[in-house]
């Protein structure tokens, strides 16, 4: 079945939608959440300082070795309550072919904070 195409938007609509880098500086299991989901606080460097995630990432990230990793997040989003946990930012992933979540990340390391243009 063929998806109807997305509607045009305009450079200025996707402007408004700061993606940036950041360094994930802790990661810890969410048991709390509704479907499985990892706690990320995420280092963006300058003003932006660290923020909290709440990710839908189980199936291919242990928190354990998601510390050190980049990875892209909405950062202008306003924060969202889940459970006992104020998710700050959205981190972003692509579907893998059963629907589960891989992140977004840069090929290589950029400075923490850096907006995707």
């Amino acid at each position: 079945m063929a998806e109807n195409p997305p509607p045009t938007i305009t450079y200025d609509d996707f402007a408004r939608v700061d993606i940036r880098v950041g360094t994930i500086v802790d990661a810890k299991p969410f048991p709390e959440a509704r479907k499985p989901a990892i706690r990320l606080w995420i280092d963006f460097g300058g003003a932006l300082g660290v923020k909290r995630s709440s990710a839908q990432i189980t199936v291919h990230y242990a928190p354990d070795r998601l510390i050190g990793r980049q990875v892209c997040a909405v950062v202008n989003f306003p924060p969202r309550q889940i459970g006992p946990f104020m998710s700050e930012v959205l981190t972003l992933g692509m579907p893998d072919e059963n629907g589960e979540v891989v992140l977004i990340r840069p090929d290589f390391t950029v400075p923490d904070g850096g907006r995707l243009f």
